[in-house]
């Protein structure tokens, strides 16, 4: 027996209508690549949105063709999201600081068949348009006036220009809620990018899952800042999550520097920010030196990587803002964990809850996951017992675009898929996992494990330390053995035995790092990851200490 309730798809499009419909006057605030602060609402932005699906009719885009986008966080960008998979395109977002000869690549394998960029992108768009085979229409996300006349790309279109003979009536086609909706490649720091194809269905619920209490908990209360970009991972989702609720956005754009966020939660009252842990050491190291509180943000969630201890204490003890932990990954859409804490742990000591907080969280429902050994029997969850982490759920990948790199899933004895995240972790029996590394970066010294992360984690506690990198150099007897690569604060000293004397005590004495090598900078991804594969590029000749 079928129950009798009305089946209607799970669209995005349905999101923006709900926004336009309930909360029309939530504020959109974009700080632009043109240097002002824009302004408009989510009924402004569901007609714009109408306005390129129009557009992309007019284009004679066919179903599921890919429109890509290298953008920053803005509300042009949002009115991309809607107008693109709306419509029953693809969104592509790509990561613009990737090499040319990669976003090239990327461009070609996803077929994209329109590109719209920002103006700080016209450099790389003028490396790469020749060699994309099959982008028809070239768009810069500006005004008329503002169109360069000697770009070097035939046929450049303006996007104001483009979009404003559109009539701002359309009616959303109704189609499969498993169509595809957006893409996004994983970084490729081994070998060629591969591409996750978030569906309409994944991407609506993926929304509903954040926006629960215990995951990111934004409301129509709230005032959002995603300083994550759009073109990682859609932004956490929160570009579908902040329509659900009618939460105000606040796009940061370019500017990302610490001075620059800062003054934008002030000023848009902030209440809720996400982002990755460099975006928020560089804002905290503008705030120290001058005293800077938060008038009103309230809550940030940080994932993209491991966020340090020194990182959380000083957003809950110095600024009164609570961290939430997260964790997740491209093919994940993003989320999974968040770290919030249960009725029980309530009347914990502060010193309790922190250790709870310092985990990646629990997982969130729709995420199912396990730890395994090498011969994939599933381990307990004791929160000490380490393995490869796997996990299943109706946003998970099931395989990567076009196939590429065979079938990524492992199978239980049911015959069930789950994906191998890469990262080795532990779970505890209230279901708390932690990451210890990823499993490429655990250092195994004399046949024992070091993680990586907790090795960062203790430097990045030294007053001195900006940021820290732990990676594994060989060794002729332990096989390897840990270095700490240490980003001074600026006129702070610190030399090598004073930071090697900070780990006593903290970490057993086999696991202090036999080294630390001081740099200027460490290397960054797109979303501010460390780059942990060009740092040992650059360390290739550097020798272990007899």
């Amino acid at each position: 027996m079928l129950g009798l309730m009305q089946n209607q798809p799970l669209l995005t499009s349905s999101l923006i209508d709900f926004a336009e419909r309930h909360h029309g006057d939530a504020e959109i605030v974009s700080r632009r690549v043109e240097g002002d602060v824009h302004r408009y609402n989510y009924a402004a932005m569901a007609k714009r949105a109408r306005q390129v699906a129009n557009a992309l009719d007019g284009l004679g885009l066919a179903f599921s063709d890919r429109v890509a986008t290298l953008a920053w966080n803005g509300y042009r960008h949002m009115e991309l999201y809607f107008g693109v998979g709306g419509s029953g395109r693809v969104v592509h977002t790509i990561n613009p600081r990737l090499h040319p000869d990669q976003v090239a690549w990327i461009m070609n394998h996803a077929e994209d068949q329109v590109l719209l960029f920002d103006a700080t992108f016209l450099p790389l768009v003028q490396k790469v348009h020749a060699q994309a085979k099959t982008v028809k229409h070239w768009i810069l996300l500006c005004e008329a006036d503002k169109l360069p006349s000697d770009s070097g790309i035939p046929g450049l279109m303006s996007y104001e220009a483009w979009i404003a003979p559109q009539a701002t009536d359309y009616d959303w086609p109704q189609f499969d809620e498993n169509t595809a909706a957006s893409m996004c490649y994983t970084s490729g720091t081994t070998g060629n990018p591969k591409a996750a194809l978030y569906s309409h269905r994944s991407s609506v619920l993926h929304a509903y899952a954040a926006a629960l209490p215990d995951v990111m908990g934004i409301s129509a209360r709230d005032s959002v800042l995603p300083v994550v970009p759009m073109f990682h991972v859609n932004a956490w989702g929160l570009p579908y999550s902040c329509p659900l609720v009618g939460a105000k956005l606040v796009f940061p754009g370019p500017a990302l520097d610490g001075k620059s966020v800062y003054e934008l939660i002030e000023a848009e009252q902030v209440t809720y920010a996400a982002g990755v842990p460099t975006v928020w050491q560089m804002m905290l190291s503008h705030m120290q030196p001058a005293n800077l509180k938060f008038s009103s943000l309230k809550r940030t969630v940080i994932g993209g990587s491991a966020c340090p201890p020194a990182m959380i204490h000083a957003f809950q003890d110095d600024y009164g803002v609570e961290v939430l932990h997260a964790w997740g990954m491209t093919e994940m859409s993003p989320l999974g964990t968040l770290c919030t804490l249960k009725n029980k742990h309530l009347k914990l000591p502060k010193e309790e809850q922190m250790k709870i907080r310092l985990k990646q969280g629990r997982a969130i429902y729709g995420v199912d996951m396990k730890i395994v050994n090498d011969a994939g029997e599933e381990l307990p969850w004791d929160g000490k017992t380490y393995g490869d982490l796997l996990v299943r759920g109706p946003w998970i990948l099931a395989e990567y675009f076009k196939g590429e790199g065979g079938d990524p899933l492992r199978y239980d004895a049911k015959g069930r898929g789950w994906f191998p995240t890469g990262d080795v972790a532990t779970l505890d029996p209230d279901g708390f996992m932690q990451i210890t590394d990823r499993s490429k970066d655990v250092i195994k010294s004399g046949g024992e494990w070091i993680s990586s992360i907790d090795i960062e984690n203790i430097a990045m506690g030294h007053p001195a330390v900006v940021m820290a990198a732990c990676i594994g150099m060989p060794h002729p007897k332990w096989d390897e053995r840990p270095i700490v690569v240490v980003v001074k604060k600026p006129n702070m000293a610190l030399s090598k035995p004073e930071l090697l004397a900070f780990y006593q005590g903290k970490t057993a004495k086999w696991q202090i790092p036999d080294d630390v090598v001081f740099v200027d900078a460490i290397p960054l991804g797109a979303t501010g990851k460390m780059l942990k594969t060009k740092l040992r590029e650059q360390l290739v000749d550097y020798q272990l200490p007899v």
